[in-house]
Order: structure tokens, then C-alpha cells, then sequence
């Protein structure tokens, strides 16, 4: 038997009806916003709704996922409600280059909306107001990850997949140096969270087709990689280390090495402290 979405007071489930009515609008980026008692992946998912030809603007929420994946294939699961796990399908880029500022976009938006939370709940013992991005697209608290994100394309367009841990407990991180708000002494109302992300996600998508140097230049300013000295575990075992100094263009991480500059468009980036 399916446990009750009610069993854990603590964890109460999302409103999809209360989504709706305050994400979608004629003219906006979201058209619809679905929400699961439980699925494997929601990128699986999205992805797969994109071949049956759903048009962009579909969001897709679940309050449990058995199989999600991350960055270079990692999988992960968490208990259910436990945090914000969710799929947007974007419209379709018209270039590589386009399509890899994706997840940057994403980023941003996140860090942005969780930065603008904690200002509007007036937040003073959490750490909300310090989240920053590790080259490429992860969320930090401190040196902590909270926020994984993950772009593929799909048949109509670009699914991006994000998952923030909001009431995990130290036991249940999947891994030591992941954190949760809960941990970090912030708000974990699952809803209006939810809503300040999906609105900075569609603002800063607007941004980003009309104007792709002013999103750089947000990134820029919340990427707390940028001047640190950084361990890179790139693709064939190789690693690079050397100080992370910029993202050009095309969102590829700049570090600078003893034998001269190096740009990473892939990689997994450790800060050395």
C-alpha cells in the first residue's frame, strides 16, 4: 500500500492546482505544471512526454524519485517530499553553444531565486542569502552542494532537470559534502520556494535569449569558482589544476595553469582550499 502523502507532517505534499494558478499565464513560459506521487527520473520522463509531441512550457514535479540521475551519471534518491525534484522542457537552441548555457542559465536562476527568498522571508540564522555556483551548475551553501542540475535534448526542445534538497536530515545527504536548507537553518515551504524558482527560471530564460553578455555577467558574479585555485577531473583520468580565472563565451571555465591557459567546456571541479 502506497503511504498517505500526509503520513510525514513535516513533509507536507506540493499543490499542483495552487502551481498552476500562479505560473500560468497566456503568454508566459509555463503552460502546464504537473506534479507525480513518484517516478523514476523526471528528465526520463519529460524527455520522453517531448517524443510524443508536448510542446515547451511543460513542467514536471516529483515528490519522490527512485532513479535520478546527475552529472557524469551519478544516481541518487532521496525520501519522498524531501526535497524539490523537477523537469522543464525548454525550447529548442539553435546551437551547440546556445544549448550549453542551458544548465548556466539554470544556475542562475536558482542561486538568484534562492538569494531573493531569503530577503523576502527575511531569513537571519540561514545561509539562503550566501548560495553561489560551482562552475558549471551546481548550487553551494558555503562549500556545500544544495542544487544539482542536468540539461539533455529532446525531441522538441531542451529538457533541464533540477534538485534541491530542502528538508533532508545529516543522515539522509547522499553524500558528506552535500546540504539541505533544513541543515543550513532556512525556510523549507516547498511551495512558494518552487514559485520563486520557476519565475527566476522563466526571467532569466527571457534574459538569456535577448542578451546572453548580461547573463554572463550574473554568472560571473555568483560564481564562487571563479579566482580559486581548482583540481579539474577532466574525461580519460586526466586532471588539471591550476586557478580558475574566468568563463568566456561560450560558458567554458578558463584555468590557468603552469603551462598557460586551459578551457574546460566539461569536467568535475574540485576548490582547493
Amino acid at each position: 500500500m502506497s503511504r498517505s502523502p500526509f503520513s510525514d507532517l513535516d513533509r507536507p505534499p506540493l499543490n499542483a492546482r495552487a502551481l498552476n494558478r500562479a505560473l500560468v499565464r497566456p503568454g508566459g513560459l509555463w503552460r502546464e505544471i504537473r506534479v507525480v506521487e513518484e517516478t523514476g527520473s523526471t528528465n526520463t520522463d519529460l524527455a520522453e512526454l517531448a517524443r510524443t509531441g508536448v510542446e515547451p512550457g511543460l513542467v514536471l514535479v516529483a515528490e519522490a524519485q527512485t532513479s535520478g540521475r546527475g552529472r557524469l551519471g551519478r544516481t541518487w534518491t532521496a525520501p519522498p517530499r524531501s526535497g524539490l525534484f523537477f523537469s522543464v522542457l525548454l525550447p529548442q537552441e539553435d546551437s551547440a553553444t546556445r544549448l550549453g548555457w542551458l544548465p548556466l542559465v539554470a544556475g542562475v536562476a536558482v542561486a538568484s531565486a534562492l538569494r531573493g527568498f531569503a530577503e523576502v522571508e527575511g531569513v537571519e540564522r540561514g545561509r539562503m542569502a550566501d548560495a553561489s555556483l560551482k562552475w558549471p551548475n551546481d548550487v553551494l551553501i558555503g562549500e556545500r552542494k544544495l542544487v544539482g542540475i542536468l540539461a539533455q535534448r529532446a525531441e522538441a526542445g531542451v529538457v533541464l532537470g533540477i534538485g534541491l534538497n530542502v528538508s533532508l536530515r545529516p543522515d539522509e545527504l547522499p553524500v558528506p559534502t552535500a546540504t539541505s536548507l533544513a541543515i543550513e537553518g532556512s525556510p523549507t515551504d516547498r511551495d512558494p520556494l518552487l514559485r520563486a524558482i520557476l519565475r527566476e527560471l522563466a526571467a532569466r530564460h527571457e534574459e538569456f535569449r535577448a542578451d546572453r553578455a548580461s547573463l554572463r555577467a550574473a554568472y560571473r558574479e555568483l560564481c564562487a569558482t571563479l579566482g580559486r585555485q581548482v583540481r579539474v577531473e577532466l574525461p580519460g583520468d586526466e586532471v588539471l589544476t591550476g586557478t580558475a580565472v574566468d568563463v568566456e563565451e561560450a560558458g567554458r571555465l578558463v584555468v590557468r595553469a603552469a603551462d598557460g591557459d586551459h578551457l574546460l567546456s566539461a569536467g568535475d571541479v574540485v576548490h582547493v582550499r
